[in-house]
């Protein structure tokens, strides 16, 4: 569908984008070529893949995690450790360092090597007593030669050392800027056991891996299991993960659930069968045999690659942990299983107190096959717990995801490092994904269980809305087909809300029918957002030869026909969602009528201004509540459809004083819903938490226009702040958008994040993403 009297204008802002993209790969070009001081580079002294052990697979997902985190920040590189046995061939630019443990020599060589690269800042040691056992006093001079500011991260911390082990620690912890753990537990004993300054102790727990959750009766029938309970186990094998223990409990499970299946997933540890062979696999296969329970017991002798892993942790209806050691600190295999959400049932490590101490799992007596058969049986017959211990689980796993990790450790970089280190963060690609799977042939569904869609909860006008804004935007940059069969669902749901007088209902249930919370609630807001979304799809879509004209004639008619109702309405964020929509469908129409509406509802939001306006108070209300940067944004697009310069004075006045009360310098805090900001109490005051990721994107929409109607202020700097709150840049230091699935979190909390993802948090996220794509296509 095309209209002739935009054609010329539509080439002339084609080709003013197109020269300045141009512009800007010149300056990006110009800028390369210019000399940039180089990054301040990181080195990780650690074992490091294709060595095969659990020091080794941390660095490399922390490496991995600080990567894809950040860009332009620093340089993460490798030292990696081996021995006279141990020798590896690697073949990444990640390791440019390889110090033998066994080399007085090598520690020598490699301490002059950092000594002298002017570029390196910082030196992280991932320490574990076995890795310097036959050489700790050369491991004690290489760290006193180092000139470069030293963090080690203790693995391990044992209580009641001897005498020659606290020296060591202690001697440790003196030479380090900073020393981390990943338990409280462990940051105690060095507090109280060893003696080390509180202030130098940082904990960073173990990270986990943000899973994409699979269905489990699929997962359990790709794996052959299906019709199994399964318990399972991982890791590296060794008399220390005393498996023997569940399979000794086996017997008395299996008199009460006859289907169980114990999964052992994993090889003998290279160390050992080094040293032993598969000696230890073959005694757990010989009480597999003596107890005859061969069909109830399945070993998986591999190392299993991470999505397989995550695979049979999913299907898993339980994960037993049965270390033999009560010092062991932390379990990397113990973090893995919280990752997927599997209920666990642990012997009592430090790690396993902490994780479950809130019913994400259970704890039995070391070696204590009968007390373990107990707890299984009983707790494989509970679904309700089982269900408590999975969600529970997966709060756990957001909080410590290796995003979160990676954000922790950065900060962590940056206060140490001489040269002053600004975290940039690394936007992540555009993905919708978790629209999609929200989205029916109805509509997109309003809640999300975690990253299940909740159907029960039905659907909305304003998610509908937000959606089809988000797929017109992403149409607009890249023409994909899949975004109009969205737009065509999305546009059909809000069709369909408007009744015989020309107004919108908002709620609808999962059959389709309107609920009575359209009785009970104004819904002058949804109204309003109805219009704005289809006045963005009919001046983004026009193009589109795969979409109907009938539909867009079904647009103009819905859009006319309720815009005689707006004169009625009075909330200012109805008015100004209905401004923004009616000036993108007049970027098609030309029409002096629906200007003239424009004009009228932006002198209601001028009265509301003027009224409550004062010196200390720019502000159309006498407080501030939510989708605040929606009023002064609209009153932008109002002046550009009627040339009045008041309103253009005012969206400026009120938007500068609303920034003043959520930006600091490098962060954004919008308002909480938990108790709105009243006029004459101080922002500071005001109860952390409530922060929802619809404010956040309202913000940054509102920043991109003022920063195109007022450039070289610094509104493109604060979108930049404000879209890093979604990537960890807030009070809790925490990811709100999810990069595993593409959903959006549904809050920042005091303590928390909401782990559900609703279509409101995604479509949030998305929108506010979108405004940072426009200039990067021609």
């Amino acid at each position: 569908m095309k209209y002739s009297q935009n054609i010329q204008s539509k080439v002339t802002n084609t080709l003013l984008k197109k020269e300045k993209n141009i512009f800007k790969r010149t300056i990006s070009i110009e800028n390369k070529n210019s000399k940039a001081q180089p990054l301040a580079k990181i080195l990780l002294v650690a074992t490091y893949p294709p060595r095969e052990c659990g020091i080794a697979t941390y660095t490399f997902d922390l490496k991995s995690a600080l990567d894809h985190k950040f860009e332009n920040s620093f340089d993460i590189k490798i030292c990696a450790l081996q021995s006279k046995t141990d020798e590896y061939n690697y073949k990444t630019e990640d390791v440019s360092l390889v110090l033998n443990t066994d080399s007085s020599a090598s520690y020598e060589s490699i301490a002059d090597t950092i000594n002298s690269d002017k570029d390196l800042e910082l030196v992280m040691i991932q320490h574990e007593f076995g890795l310097f056992k036959n050489s700790e006093e050369s491991f004690l001079k290489f760290l006193k030669a180092l000139t470069k500011p030293i963090i080690i991260a203790f693995h391990t911390v044992l209580p009641k050392p001897n005498g020659a082990l606290e020296k060591t620690v202690k001697e440790l912890a003196a030479l380090a800027k900073k020393v981390t753990v990943m338990t409280k537990s462990s940051a105690e004993l060095l507090k109280n056991t060893y003696g080390i300054d509180p202030d130098k102790i940082k904990i960073i727990s173990h990270g986990t891996h943000l899973v994409k959750h699979l269905d489990k009766s699929i997962l359990k029938q790709k794996h052959h299991v299906l019709g199994r309970k399964v318990i399972s186990t991982f890791g590296f094998l060794g008399p220390g993960k005393s498996i023997e223990t569940t399979l000794n409990a086996l017997p008395e499970i299996i008199k009460e659930h006859p289907d169980i299946l114990f999964l052992i997933v994993g090889k003998t540890h290279p160390t050992l069968f080094h040293q032993e062979g598969n000696s230890y696999m073959d005694y757990l296969k010989k009480i597999v045999e003596d107890l005859e329970i061969t069909d109830y017991v399945k070993f998986v002798n591999k190392f299993v690659p991470l999505p397989e892993l995550l695979e049979y942790l999913q299907l898993s209806d339980c994960y037993v942990f049965t270390s033999k050691d009560p010092n062991q600190a932390v379990s990397g295999t113990f973090s893995y299983a919280v990752s997927c959400g599997c209920p666990i049932v642990s012997t009592p490590i430090p790690h396993a107190t902490e994780v479950l101490q809130h019913g994400q799992g259970l704890l039995f007596d070391f070696g204590n096959s009968k007390q373990l058969a107990k707890i299984m049986n009983e707790l494989l017959k509970d679904e309700d717990l089982l269900k408590s211990m999975k969600m529970k689980a997966l709060h756990t796993s957001s909080s410590t995801s290796w995003d979160n990790a990676a954000i922790s450790h950065g900060h962590l970089f940056s206060e140490q490092i001489i040269q002053t280190l600004k975290l940039k963060y690394k936007k992540p690609k555009l993905n919708l994904d978790h629209l999609k799977a929200m989205t029916t042939d109805v509509g997109i569904i309003q809640f999300s269980k975690i990253d299940t869609p909740d159907l029960e909860s039905g659907y909305t006008l304003d998610d509908n809305a937000r959606a089809l804004v988000t797929v017109c935007e992403n149409y607009k940059l890249r023409k994909n087909p899949e975004d109009l069969k969205l737009a065509i669902i999305y546009i059909n749901f809000i069709l369909k809300c408007q009744r015989d007088n020309g107004l919108f209902l908002n709620y609808v249930d999962k059959h389709k029918k309107f609920t009575n919370q359209n009785i009970e609630v104004n819904l002058e807001d949804s109204n309003g957002r109805g219009i704005w979304a289809l006045g963005i799809a009919y001046s983004s879509l026009e193009e589109a030869i795969d979409i109907d004209t009938t539909l867009f004639q079904n647009i103009k008619w819905c859009v006319n026909y309720f815009s005689k109702e707006l004169y009625q309405f009075n909330s200012p964020r109805a008015l100004a969602f209905a401004i923004k929509g009616l000036y993108y469908f007049n970027t098609i129409e030309n029409d002096t009528k629906t200007t003239a509406i424009i004009n009228e509802a932006a002198k209601k939001l001028r009265n509301l201004y003027n009224s409550h306006s004062e010196n200390d108070w720019k502000w159309f209300e006498p407080y501030l509540t939510y989708g605040n940067s929606a009023l002064s944004e609209s009153l932008l697009y109002a002046w550009k459809s009627t040339n009045e310069p008041e309103f253009k004075l005012i969206a400026k006045e009120s938007f500068d004083f609303l920034l003043s009360k959520i930006f600091t310098e490098d962060t954004i805090r919008v308002i909480s819903n938990k108790n709105w900001l009243m006029k004459g109490v101080d922002e500071k005051s005001a109860e952390v938490g409530g922060e929802q990721p619809i404010d956040v994107a309202y913000t940054i929409l509102a920043l991109k226009q003022f920063n195109a109607a007022y450039p070289n202020e610094g509104y493109d700097e604060k979108m930049e702040v404000a879209f890093n709150w979604f990537l960890g840049n807030n009070h809790l230091k925490q990811i709100i958008y999810n990069p595993c699935t593409g959903g959006c979190h549904d809050g920042l909390e005091a303590y928390n994040v909401n782990l559900n993802q609703g279509s409101e948090s995604t479509v949030s996220y998305l929108l506010a993403r979108l405004a940072f794509e426009e200039e990067e296509i021609i």
